[in-house]
Parts: structure tokens; C-alpha cells; sequence
């Protein structure tokens, strides 16, 4: 197919001038709409208008500009076919060989917090993806360009194949241009969704590959990480390698859960968390980053071997030090001081991730999506964290300050371990954790079973649901567990609450139970 004639409009107008001028030094005409065909004016190329080929002015603050029969004959006629050619010929309709469009920056303007409905909806392309649709559809006979990183490419071919463009180019850029406003529908549909109450009858959701990976959560598994289309932020926004290994499959799993608890222990204190197997082995406030580090490898260095860490400071060359005495593989924080890049680079496989994204996560609008055989299961995130204030006191006991601090801190722990979970504290650090067993008793002997839990008191339990029977609260306190928050709402409450107060103990009911299977 030869390219004799190009409509070009473009929002990003990144090369269309060099793309533009290479197109036309072959003789290609270029028909353009408003702003690209100023710019292309002003590179001193010769433009025809689209009112010029349509016939028809551009009306409604540009609303209505390629919206034009003359346009769509042009782009969708088969030229192998004879009655195509003679309606064409009867309606003075001009063939259009390529089309070059891409689309109003509606992702890029919604990802802006506060954004007004109005300028969403004016950030909402029609022609524009009409145009390529059209063009994509009638490749047999049309090309469609709409990445300006195809533009040297398209040229290449062209120049070399005396201003054609083969059958199986066409058919590429065809599934690019499908994809790409698929992509823009997808981003479109998340937003209204968005607006609206409840669950959408269609889920919709587009992804593009970000990494290929080395494999899979074992060597024979193929894996890639794909970031969802339209989301505001993710596992790996901002997040920049300074060092280390290509990410893995398993690295970039715990990292996500490293970074759930460790934003969900707040930002006011230094805080460390430690994740194996995605579940949080380690997790610690601390006067600085440094103390919290060692609490929380202090609460299970055995699991520690291998972890992933998160801080929420800076490292210096003290907590590097302390860092690198460990097997880590993957360690993020929102800086790095010069000297502790030094000690940390000295094992050349270690990952360190700079954490450069300071925007909260998201609590309304995200969703927790679960792929099963066939189909998905779609859910309200669990982001809602009991209060202290909201919280009931079961026993007659209160708890002390320093059990309510402990209280709180495992209960926001507890939420991000896998069930059955059960979580024991003290000073805000984690000393044992019972995680994904079916029994809630043996997840409770797993978290009082440590050797450094032996013999201490005042420990603090949280249990992510209710306990069943007295059995678990009885062996906990056997243990040394002196206070304990879980959601209450069992048959036999009253029993549980009874074990507590008979071995002296205080227990908080929440009301809210934290699965996570």
C-alpha cells in the first residue's frame, strides 16, 4: 500500500514535527486538525485543514472536527471493491492512507488528585478514537500510527520501500491501535465506576507489561509484573532499583505486603518491617530507624534470613552496618545516605529500592481482586482499623497503657498475616507470629512457641477472629499473654471471656474480624 495522503492529530505532540517532515519530503500529503496543525505550520511544513477535506468547519470548541462522513468513506472504503470505488467517486470522497492519532491525556488528568468532573469529561476523546478504530479496521488498506515511538520505524519502511508500507506492518500497528484505545475505554470505564456506589455490573480492567521476570514463584513458571491500567499508584510506583538483582516474582509479592504494614504502622515514629513467605515475620516502632530495625529482627531472626525489609527513614552507615550483617534480599527506604551505600553495595545481589512515592494509599475506590478458575472474585479492601475509642472492653480487667499500646500495634500487624493469625507484642515490636494454620490454637502455640517469647510476661495478643473456645486464650496466657484484642462474636464468648478473667487477664473485642486467606 502506497501512502499518498496522512491526517495527523495528535495530543501528544512529542516528534510529530520530524515524523511530519519525513512524510512529506516523500511527497505524502498532510491533512491536521487545530493544535498539531499549528505546530506544524509553525515547523514551516505544509498543512491542508480537515474542514478543507470534510467540507465541514470544526464546530463546538473542537468537540466536532473529524466527526465527518467525507473522513470515515475515505478511511474505510475497500479499494479492491467496485462499488466502493464508484460511491467514492460519485461523492468526491479523497482516500486517507495513514492516520496518525493519539488521544486527549484523560489518564494523566483523572491520576491528578481533586480533578474537577468537568475537565475529566473534556479529557474524554471521541474522534479520536473513531479515527483510529476506522483506520485499524480497514487495514488491508490503511495504516494507523499511534505511538510516537513507532514514527522512526514507519519512516524506515516507507523510505526503503518507496513510500509503502507492508501488509504485515499495517497488521501491527492495527493490534497496537486496538490495544491502545482498549486501554482508554478501560481507563475511562474505571473512572465512572469510580464515581458510583457499589460494585459495577462489568469489571473492567486493562494491564500492560512493566518487568519481564527471571520466573515465576518456582524456576519451571514463566512470570511478568503488569501494571494495572488507570491505578493511582502501585507495588513499584516511585520506586526506584539502586542497586542488586532484577526483581523476582516472589520479591515484588512481599515487597507489596511489606509495604501495607509498614504504611499501615504510620509515618510519625520510625517503624521496620520484615516480610518472608508474605507474611510479616518482623514488624517494629522505635525511637530510630536503627532501634526499630533491631526490634523487629529481634521478634524472629530465624525468618528474618532472606527477608524483605522496609523502613521508613533514611538509612546512615549505622543501620547499613547492622543491615548488612543479615541476608536481605530485598531492602527499601525513602533514602539512603552516601556512606551507607557503601557498606549495603558491598554484596553485589542485594536489591536496594529507593521509595520516592509519598502519596498515602488509596482507601475508597480500591479494590482487593482474588483470580480464581474462570472468574474473579472482587471485594471492598480491608482498610478499616479499630480505634481505641471504638473498641469494647470484655473483661473486667481494663487494659494498661502499655497493653493498649501493645493492643493496637498487633492488631494492625495481625491484619496483614496470613489466617488463622495470631500475633503476640510487646514495645511495639512482634515476638511471635502464628500464621495460615487451620487451627487457631496451633497458630497461637506457633506465636508463643519462640524461644525468646519463653518466660516473659505482659505480652499482648491480637487474633485477626474470634476464638471459639476458651482453649486458646488459656494457652496464651499459660504462655505469658496478659491481654488480648480479637473480634468477638462467638457461641461461647462468654466462656472465653470467663478463661480471661479467671487467669487475670484484660480482652478487647473489636467487632471486626481481619481474614485474609
Amino acid at each position: 500500500m502506497r501512502v499518498a495522503r496522512a491526517l495527523l492529530s495528535v495530543s501528544d505532540k512529542t516528534g510529530i514535527v520530524e515524523f511530519a517532515r519525513g512524510l512529506a519530503e516523500m511527497g505524502v500529503e498532510l491533512v491536521s486538525t487545530g493544535g498539531t496543525a499549528t505546530a506544524l505550520r509553525e515547523a514551516g511544513l505544509e498543512v491542508r485543514a480537515i474542514d478543507d477535506l470534510t467540507g465541514f468547519p470544526e464546530i463546538m470548541d473542537g468537540r466536532v472536527k473529524t466527526l465527518n462522513p467525507r473522513l470515515y468513506a475515505g478511511l474505510l472504503a475497500l479499494r479492491d471493491s467496485a462499488e466502493h470505488l464508484s460511491q467514492a467517486a460519485a461523492h468526491d470522497i479523497e482516500f486517507v492512507d495513514l492516520v496518525c492519532v493519539n488521544l486527549y491525556p484523560f489518564e494523566r488528568t483523572v491520576a491528578r488528585a481533586g480533578v474537577p468532573r468537568h475537565e475529566a469529561i473534556e479529557n474524554i476523546d471521541i474522534g479520536g478514537p473513531t479515527m483510529i478504530r476506522a483506520a485499524a479496521k480497514n487495514a488491508a488498506f490503511a495504516a494507523v500510527v499511534t505511538s510516537p515511538e513507532s514514527y522512526d520505524a514507519v519512516l524506515a519502511e516507507l523510505r526503503e520501500s518507496a513510500g509503502r508500507l507492508s501488509i504485515g506492518t499495517r497488521n501491527a500497528l492495527a493490534a497496537e491501535a486496538f490495544a491502545y484505545t482498549a486501554r482508554y475505554d478501560t481507563a475511562i470505564t474505571r473512572w465512572f465506576s469510580e464515581q458510583e456506589e457499589g460494585l459495577p455490573e462489568l469489571h473492567i480492567r486493562a494491564y500492560e507489561k512493566a518487568l519481564d521476570l527471571p520466573y515465576g514463584e518456582n524456576p519451571h513458571q514463566r512470570a511478568a509484573f503488569y501494571t494495572e491500567i488507570g491505578a493511582r499508584r502501585g507495588v513499584l510506583t516511585r520506586v526506584r532499583q539502586l542497586h542488586g538483582k532484577a526483581l523476582s516474582f516472589n520479591n515484588i509479592l512481599d515487597l507489596d505486603g511489606a509495604r501495607a504494614v509498614l504504611q499501615e504502622l504510620g509515618d510519625e515514629r520510625p517503624a521496620c518491617v520484615i516480610v518472608k513467605h508474605n507474611n510479616p515475620c518482623g514488624a517494629a516502632l522505635g525511637a530510630t530507624a536503627l532501634e526499630a530495625y533491631r526490634k523487629a529482627f529481634a521478634g524472629d531472626p530465624v525468618s528474618a534470613f532472606g527477608g524483605i525489609i522496609a523502613l521508613n527513614r533514611q538509612v546512615d552507615r549505622e543501620l547499613a552496618q547492622a543491615l548488612s550483617e543479615q541476608f536481605i534480599e530485598v531492602l527499601i527506604a525513602p533514602g539512603y545516605d552516601d556512606d551507607a551505600l557503601e557498606v549495603l553495595t558491598v554484596k553485589p545481589n542485594v536489591r536496594l529500592l529507593l521509595d520516592e512515592e509519598r502519596r498515602e494509599r488509596g482507601r475508597q475506590a480500591e479494590v482487593d481482586i482474588r483470580q480464581v478458575e474462570g472468574g474473579l472474585l472482587v471485594q471492598d479492601r480491608d482498610v478499616v482499623i479499630a480505634e481505641r475509642e471504638g473498641l469494647q472492653v470484655a473483661t473486667k480487667r481494663a487494659p494498661t497503657e502499655d497493653e493498649w499500646r501493645d493492643l493496637l500495634f498487633a492488631w494492625r500487624v495481625c491484619r496483614h498475616v496470613k489466617s488463622n493469625a495470631i500475633v503476640i507484642a510487646q514495645a511495639e515490636a512482634t515476638l511471635g507470629v502464628g500464621a495460615g494454620q487451620m487451627s487457631r490454637v496451633d497458630s497461637a502455640k506457633i506465636a508463643t512457641s519462640r524461644d525468646w517469647v519463653q518466660g516473659k510476661t505482659g505480652l499482648a495478643l491480637a487474633s485477626d477472629a474470634f476464638f471459639p473456645f476458651a482453649d486458646g486464650p488459656e494457652a496464651a496466657m499459660a504462655a505469658g499473654v496478659s491481654a488480648i484484642i480479637q473480634p468477638g462474636g462467638s457461641m461461647r464468648d462468654d466462656e472465653v471471656i470467663a478463661a480471661v478473667d479467671a487467669g487475670g487477664g484484660a480482652m478487647v473485642f473489636t467487632g471486626r474480624r481481619h481474614f485474609r486467606h
